[in-house]
């Protein structure tokens, strides 16, 4: 074993036997906040008790960035960060192969990946110098200097043309498609990669998507872990060292935000299946609306709650009609869908919608009673430990806060401004955010 595999196997094990340990003093942690000279924006939580650092770089470069022909671009440019990097600078090129025995060498990890709103780059590992040092080193160039491949592009194209094509074929599938059109219509939200959206992305497409939205005045940098500010500005500087500094950073150029319907949408979709898949719902509310914990807590009490919901009381076991059901908001920088989604037999579709939309038009009208407030906020202030138990759920809170602009205290009054909540705070967020009356209907496979 060389010298860097043992330093990585004898911190693994250092931080094993801490990590048990060190819970009590998450919720106290507070985040730091400050931007750089060269304007990355950084947040940092000191988290000492593990030889370790999460570190999460994101940029505005999401699917909602996308050319609309060109759908799957911004998961097209995550995707090829990890099949090589080229030479410079003196380091020699690696490509996919050595760049992941490299990776297994630090016992560190770095992915990429790509949401509606951002294009992500994570970094973990152990903080020991010479091993953090080379992880960063490592990091800045697989994450600046790719080697776009032309070869590995056109596998990689293939396997995920196939993979969408093999996916089409599921009930589950077709009926979200359908789904998110209606919803979002001509928004990016909506857009789906396609064997034809595919065709259309080129090497050159990826290197100007990356060119254009990966400079370092638009870095926001997350951090948790063993590090104190002195170390996390050495390890942001690092990081970013080999991406482009522009003179004048320049805004983005908006995105419109989702459109409301503005009538009711039914999609009845002719397929042959065991079970009829239905999906209900309308845009919803961004992330960082005043409304957020009403919703939420509404939510669980309405279908997010698992079997203790009112969805499941009444379509599952009062009336036998899906195993399961459930609601949600998927909330963004923009107006992500509200979903009541749940499969049954196909000669019980209609009744299934029909006590399914019902549920939801009482709920908005009346909201809940005073039990099942009570219930929800036992359940989600009880759990609200479990949110922020390891370095890496704490790095997905505070990359929340920085995204959507969330006070750096919002954790701290977290409970309390659940408990506030009223039956009334509860049924007017669900009014003001939610009308039955003008939501998408998808049923798949039912019963003519």
């Amino acid at each position: 074993m060389n010298a860097i595999k043992w330093i990585a196997a004898r911190a693994l094990l250092v931080s094993a036997g801490v990590v048990f340990y060190s819970q009590s003093a998450w919720a106290l942690l507070p985040i730091q906040h400050w931007t750089e000279p060269s304007g990355a924006r950084v947040w940092l939580v000191q988290s000492p008790a593990i030889p370790m650092v999460d570190v999460q770089i994101d940029f505005d470069a999401g699917s909602r960035r996308d050319p609309a022909a060109q759908a799957g671009l911004a998961h097209a440019v995550a995707g090829m960060v990890s099949k090589g990097v080229r030479a410079g600078r003196g380091s020699p090129a690696l490509d996919e192969n050595a760049l992941g025995e490299a990776w297994a060498d630090l016992g560190a990890q770095f992915d990429a990946s790509a949401g509606n709103d951002a294009l992500s780059f994570s970094l973990r590992s152990l903080t020991d110098p010479d091993l953090l040092d080379k992880a960063v080193h490592l990091a800045a160039r697989q994450m600046a200097e790719p080697s776009w491949p032309q070869d590995v592009w056109e596998r990689e194209r293939a396997r995920w043309s196939a993979a969408l094509s093999e996916a089409d074929t599921r009930p589950g599938t077709v009926a979200g498609k359908a789904f998110a059109a209606a919803v979002y219509g001509t928004h990016p939200y909506g857009q789906r990669a396609t064997e034809a959206s595919l065709a259309r992305i080129q090497v050159a497409d990826m290197q100007k998507f990356h060119a254009r939205y990966l400079d370092v005045c638009r870095a926001r940098v997350h951090i948790v872990g063993a590090v104190e500010r002195a170390q996390a500005r050495l390890l942001v500087a690092a990081l970013l060292s080999r991406l482009p500094a522009a003179s004048r950073c320049e805004p983005l150029p908006a995105v419109p935000e989702v459109e409301p319907l503005t009538a009711p949408v039914q999609k009845d979709i002719a397929f042959t299946a065991a079970q009829s898949h239905v999906l209900i719902g309308q845009p919803g509310f961004k992330r960082s609306d005043p409304d957020f914990l009403a919703l939420l807590v509404g939510n669980h009490i309405l279908g997010g709650g698992g079997f203790v919901s009112r969805l499941t009381e009444e379509v599952r076991e009062k009336r036998g009609l899906s195993y399961s059901v459930y609601s949600g908001f998927a909330p963004g920088l923009h107006a992500g869908a509200f979903t009541i989604g749940l499969q049954t037999r196909p000669d019980q579709a209609a009744q299934a919608v029909q006590v399914a939309r019902e549920v939801l038009e009482r709920f908005v009208a009346e909201g809940p009673t005073e039990e099942e407030l009570r219930a929800a906020k036992d359940n989600l202030v009880g759990g609200f430990a479990l949110r922020i138990d390891s370095n890496r759920k704490w790095l997905g809170q505070v990359v929340n806060i920085a995204t959507n602009g969330l006070p750096l205290d919002y954790l701290e009054g977290w409970t309390k401004r659940v408990e506030a909540l009223t039956v009334a705070d509860i049924r007017a967020a669900m009014g003001r955010k939610l009308q039955p009356a003008r939501m998408v209907t998808v049923v798949l496979g039912a019963q003519p």
